[in-house]
């Protein structure tokens, strides 16, 4: 029987490719694809592992100036009701390892200290971007690269600015060097 891998909050298909490509059975599940995991109906096979990539709009430390507002206009119980259907499926599944990714910000608040904090030049994709990982799985091995330079601020991630749809897209992409390290130690 192929494992199964429930890939949660991740519209890119990044983070589940390599399990993907070594022939696991992922159920992918995003809001701009096929589905809100608040609605997730119970899977009736046995699920390997758990990747999960909540909005981070609410809790990203670079929106700290917008928290307020955001807490007042809602968008922060949408964010925490998304963080808490994942964590929901953690417990209905019991999987042999879970994860659950976002930037450095207020998500701690809620969920405790991370248990890995990476950059993705971390895994060989030479830009920064701290990201926090929660849950139970084994820390991917680093190959770390430098970080490229791409203006004042730093790496790409910072220079895109802007608040479209297509930019919060683009900053929440999963690094494919991550992926795959992730995979390597998680199979």
């Amino acid at each position: 029987m192929r494992k199964t891998i429930l890939s949660l909050c991740d519209h890119s298909g990044n983070w589940p490719r390599f399990y993907r490509e070594a022939g696991y059975d992922v159920v992918q599940i995003d809001l701009k694809l096929n589905g809100d995991v608040r609605w997730l109906a119970h899977l009736s096979k046995p699920i390997h592992g758990i990747l999960a990539a909540p909005p981070c709009t609410a809790f990203a430390g670079s929106g700290a100036q917008y928290w307020p507002a955001k807490d007042a206009n809602g968008e922060t119980l949408h964010g925490i009701a998304l963080v808490d259907a994942c964590l929901r499926c953690v417990a209905i599944y019991d999987p042999a390892w879970w994860v659950l990714e976002n930037p450095v910000g207020r998500l701690r608040r809620w969920l405790g200290p991370p248990a890995l904090i990476f950059n993705p030049c971390d895994y060989g994709d030479p830009y920064t971007k701290k990201t926090c990982l929660w849950g139970r799985f084994h820390a991917p091995v680093k190959s770390p690269v430098p970080p490229a330079r791409v203006c004042a601020q730093g790496s790409w991630v910072q220079r895109l600015g802007g608040k479209s749809e297509r930019t919060k897209e683009l900053r929440s992409v999963t690094p494919l060097g991550f992926a795959k390290a992730f995979f390597l130690a998680n199979p």
